[in-house]
């Protein structure tokens, strides 16, 4: 197979690196990424495409949401490969015209990138072959207040996202982040979480003396409670 020496490859950006940074016109104004996001969680997500059925309802929910999101220190950051006057007149459309679970009337008000060129979705792995060579999958990523991406979520264009989830993902990351633990499967704040495994013989004693404080199946798991109100005071603003 033939390869273009103009055309840049780019490798899939992983979790645990630092998030690609990049330079961007918005319905916002300019960004610069994540660098104007320092401090703060970052959502950069992607749609296939302006005025499409299941783009309008993510739009839609991700927009009802912003005000819950901010709250839990986290900005969110749309992109598709459309230029900015379509996303400008898509979302002046979702305003006026459509309604969808409830929500109507909904004002868009997180940047909305204009990636043309592609050049960001290819950063970020955002295009694949398989699902089309000209719009971006719907890719999720998390990117805490330094800049690092924490998780990745790709879904396949036909497929809308599980916003329940998206949040649920943030709030377990930042938990984790605060407490030093890890949340089990399907976990909520209140819910008992994960204590790491002991590292040594000496945490271990130290847990065998508080073990009141935890409850210990077995060395390797290990629960202890965690109030949804220590939580929430500890990771919302």
């Amino acid at each position: 197979m033939e390869t273009n020496p103009n055309q840049e490859f780019y490798a899939m950006p992983r979790i645990g690196e630092k998030a690609p940074s990049f330079k961007a016109v918005t319905t916002q104004g300019p960004i610069n990424f994540p660098e104007d996001y320092n401090g703060s969680w970052a959502i950069l997500f992607s749609h296939p495409a302006d005025f499409t059925p299941v783009c309008t309802s993510e739009f839609m929910t991700f927009a009802s949401m912003e005000d819950q999101f901010n709250k839990a220190n986290c900005k969110l950051v749309g992109l598709s490969v459309d230029g900015l006057y379509s996303h400008i007149a898509w979302l002046r459309t979702i305003k006026e015209k459509i309604e969808f679970n409830g929500m109507k009337n909904v004002e868009v008000t997180f940047p909305l990138i204009e990636d043309i060129t592609m050049d960001v979705a290819k950063k970020y792995g955002m295009m694949m072959p398989g699902e089309s060579n000209t719009k971006a999958v719907r890719a999720v990523f998390f990117v805490d207040p330094n800049g690092i991406i924490r998780a990745i979520i790709y879904y396949p264009l036909s497929l809308g996202r599980n916003f329940d989830e998206l949040y649920r993902a943030l709030i377990a990351m930042q938990t984790a982040d605060a407490f030093s633990i890890a949340t089990p499967a399907d976990w909520r704040p209140g819910d008992d979480v994960i204590v790491p495994p002991a590292g040594s013989c000496g945490v271990a004693k130290d847990r065998m003396d508080n073990k009141e404080e935890m409850h210990c199946y077995d060395w390797f798991f290990c629960t202890k409670k965690l109030s949804k109100e220590e939580v929430l005071k500890k990771i919302m603003k």
